[in-house]
């Protein structure tokens, strides 16, 4: 897989709010298994399974074979890559919001 089809399996794992929710849960817990995982959701097993499929194919979380069930763990390193592209557009509306102020500033005086 090469460099931008990664970019974009990140950024579909974490554009859907089932998938976030799963990232949550991983990152307050060290190791869960699929069984505990599943029972935040209004959903099946299978269903759970597909999603964490998919932040696993973008290397969000990793799996582990325990006995007869598998465990999940969050990989948030990933996750430095949106926490990039956020961060220019946070910089970015900052320094319109203070372009925008000191434009309201001038009228005001006048």
């Amino acid at each position: 897989m090469n460099e931008n089809n990664q970019e974009r399996d990140i950024y579909a794992a974490v554009a859907d709010p089932t998938r976030r929710k799963l990232l949550r849960l991983l990152a307050d817990a060290e190791e869960l298994p699929l069984k505990e995982l599943t029972v935040h959701f209004d959903m099946g097993r299978t269903a759970v399974s597909k999603h964490l499929a998919i932040l696993k194919d973008a290397g969000l979380v990793i799996s582990r074979k325990a006995g007869r069930e598998t465990r999940y763990r969050l990989n948030a390193a990933p996750l430095k890559e949106i926490e990039e592209w956020v961060s220019f557009y946070r910089k970015f509306w900052n320094e319109r919001m203070l372009l925008l102020d000191q434009i309201l500033q001038e009228e005001q005086k006048k």
